[in-house]
């Protein structure tokens, strides 16, 4: 889920710039966004000289399972907002439509037009913006922690990252007592599971999954699981989590 704000623009309507319709990251770490032609972002962009309106994009992680304190962590990336123009928007377009294959649906067909079709009050229907990257942090389930422009265009997405929903909600629905299993491996906090009565799995990625232990009066604490080194898909994983059940006593 994210957000968009700009300092000093206001959005009357409140839905201009709390939703891109669709983001991803280019190669040069720069990210793209596809938004309402009508909304306050798109005006702005559309009037500011280039590099001079100052953007913060605000991203809520939530995890895809029901439990309490469901959100993992927020992420802001701040820096410089353009309208992606000319021969750089079928570029643009591709790259958005790579992560969003429904992309037309979403307006990117319509947004490539040479001159596309007005919406309301003479706008175009669709904009694509350009998010320079200036700085940005993270304050996640590990921590909080600044990063750089040239870190975040160097990053590489987890490989899990497009399957860890349905993942965690099938670890969550079909192995909930292997799951809840895991707690033999804790060590001294081992005890504390004889108090909880419900595991849930909260974080998925190569290097291991994220369970959170609560009771029924809402007392939780987490616990990592590590795999012995990092998956690179979804077969290394299955035979990850085969055996991190079956070192703590229970194979599915």
């Amino acid at each position: 889920m994210a957000s968009l704000s700009i300092p000093g623009v206001e959005d009357p309507d409140e839905t201009g710039l709390s939703a891109p319709v669709c983001r991803t990251v280019t190669p040069d770490g720069d990210v793209l966004l596809l938004v309402p032609g009508d909304s306050a972002a798109a005006r702005a962009a559309a009037h500011a000289q280039d590099d001079d309106l100052t953007a913060v994009m605000e991203i809520t992680d939530v995890a895809p399972v029901s439990v309490p304190h469901r959100i993992r962590g927020r992420a802001w990336v701040a820096g410089w907002l353009t309208p992606v123009r000319n021969g750089q928007r079928a570029e643009a377009a591709m790259l958005l439509a790579e992560r969003h294959p429904v992309g037309e649906l979403l307006g990117i067909g319509e947004a490539l037009r040479p001159d596309p079709a007005p919406g309301p009050a003479g706008r175009t229907a669709w904009m694509m913006l350009r998010l320079e990257v200036g700085e940005g942090a993270v304050d996640d389930l590990w921590g909080a922690e600044s990063f750089e422009p040239d870190d975040f265009a160097a990053a590489a997405p987890d490989p899990l990252v497009a399957h860890e929903a349905e993942l965690l909600q099938h670890l969550h629905a079909a192995h909930s007592t292997q799951v809840r299993g895991l707690c033999a491996l804790l060590g001294d906090r081992e005890q504390l599971c004889g108090l909880r009565d419900r595991a849930v799995p909260v974080g998925l990625d190569r290097f291991g999954l994220r369970v959170r232990f609560t009771d029924a009066e809402q007392r939780s604490f987490d616990a990592r699981f590590d795999f012995p080194e990092p998956v690179r898909d979804v077969a290394e994983l299955r035979r990850a989590m085969h055996r991190l059940f079956e070192a703590a006593g229970d194979t599915p």
